[in-house]
C-alpha cells in the first residue's frame, strides 16, 4: 500500500486562497439558512464523497453528521440507500438527486428526475440543495486533487 501524503494541506490551501474556502462554505451554508435539515445534507455530503472517492470529506462529514446525531444504520448503509429501507422519502429523492448531479458526466439530467425531487422539496429547496450537491462536489475534488489528509476522527 503506497504512503498517503497531500500534495497541499489543507491548512496552507485555506491560507493560501481563503476566497474559495468561504465561496464554498457560503454556498454550502445557503441551503441551511432556507431551511433544509442539517442531517439530511450530511447524508448527501457523505454520498457525493463516496461516489468522488473524497477521503477528507468522508471523514469530516462522518464526524458532523455523527455530532448531529445522524444514527449508525444511516451513516454506514448510505452507499446502499436503495435497499436499506431506513430512509425517509425526502432523504431518497435528496440522495438520487446527488447521485445524478454526482455523476452528471455520465448521463443527463432528465424531467423525470426533476419531477421525482420536486415530489418531496420545493422549487426553492430544490435550488438550493442543488447549490449544497455542487458545493460537495467542488470541495470533493479540491480534496482529492490536493490530497487533503483526512481529519481526526471525532
Amino acid at each position: 500500500m503506497a504512503q498517503f501524503s497531500s500534495r497541499i494541506a489543507y491548512a496552507d490551501f485555506n491560507e493560501m486562497a481563503p476566497q474559495i474556502r468561504t465561496a464554498l462554505v457560503d454556498l454550502g451554508r445557503a441551503a441551511v439558512e432556507a431551511g433544509i435539515e442539517k442531517d439530511l445534507l450530511e447524508l448527501i455530503k457523505l454520498r457525493a464523497s463516496q461516489i468522488n472517492g473524497c477521503a477528507f470529506c468522508l471523514q469530516y462529514h462522518l464526524n458532523i453528521a455523527r455530532g448531529l446525531g445522524v444514527t449508525p444504520e444511516k451513516l454506514d448503509l448510505v452507499a446502499a440507500w436503495r435497499d436499506a429501507e431506513i430512509y425517509s422519502g425526502r432523504e431518497c429523492a435528496a440522495l438520487e438527486w446527488t447521485e445524478l448531479l454526482t455523476r452528471v458526466a455520465q448521463e443527463h439530467i432528465t424531467d423525470e428526475a426533476f419531477a421525482a425531487v420536486r415530489t418531496q422539496f420545493s422549487e426553492k429547496e430544490v435550488v438550493f440543495l442543488t447549490g449544497a450537491i455542487c458545493a460537495i462536489n467542488s470541495w470533493n475534488r479540491l480534496s482529492v486533487a490536493f490530497r487533503f489528509a483526512p481529519p481526526p476522527r471525532e
